[in-house]
């Protein structure tokens, strides 16, 4: 498993209709206090409440790092990488770019190995943070039905990394 990033976490108070919005006048509401990880992406938090297996959960952030060493999210015009030094090590002594397009065709086979149908909600919810019942409601599948098709995604991920379970 890889290391744990940062956590932020942010406490918002909680009435019965929902997040409270800002001082309105009326009737004093009952709240209660909420502490919410807003560094959490949604392949942890299924993970961290048992509906993800540790291969599951496992094949989803090799294939997240290896959408970001591709660098294939949005990025700024600049870039601010470090110059390389010859003689330095680096994975098998590789370039960056040359880095860079490894990580590109594993992202690209891991996907295919996925499935046509599949690649859909891996991608959203793995590569772009998306929370499943946002992915399910812009896919237009039923609520409920993303985290059986996630699973199998991740399953056929895992394979494709040889991730042992």
């Amino acid at each position: 498993m890889t290391d744990r990033p940062n956590r932020h976490l942010v406490e918002r108070e909680l009435t019965s209709e929902g997040p409270r919005r800002g001082a309105g006048g009326g009737a004093k509401k009952r709240t209660r206090s909420v502490t919410i990880n807003l560094a959490e992406s949604p392949l942890t938090w299924l993970h961290a409440r048992g509906h993800l297996s540790d291969r599951q959960f496992d094949g989803g952030e090799r294939l997240r790092a290896d959408y970001e060493r591709a660098q294939l999210g949005p990025s700024v015009t600049m870039r601010w990488d470090p110059v390389r030094i010859r003689g330095q090590g680096g994975e098998a002594g590789l370039t960056p770019t040359e880095r860079q397009m490894a990580a590109r065709e594993r992202f690209d086979a891991a996907l295919a190995e996925a499935g046509k149908g599949l690649s859909d909600i891996l991608w959203r919810v793995v590569c772009a943070g998306e929370g499943l019942p946002a992915a399910e409601k812009s896919l237009e599948w039923p609520a409920r039905s993303g985290k059986l098709v996630l699973r199998i995604a991740l399953d056929r991920v895992a394979d494709f990394y040889r991730i042992g379970g």
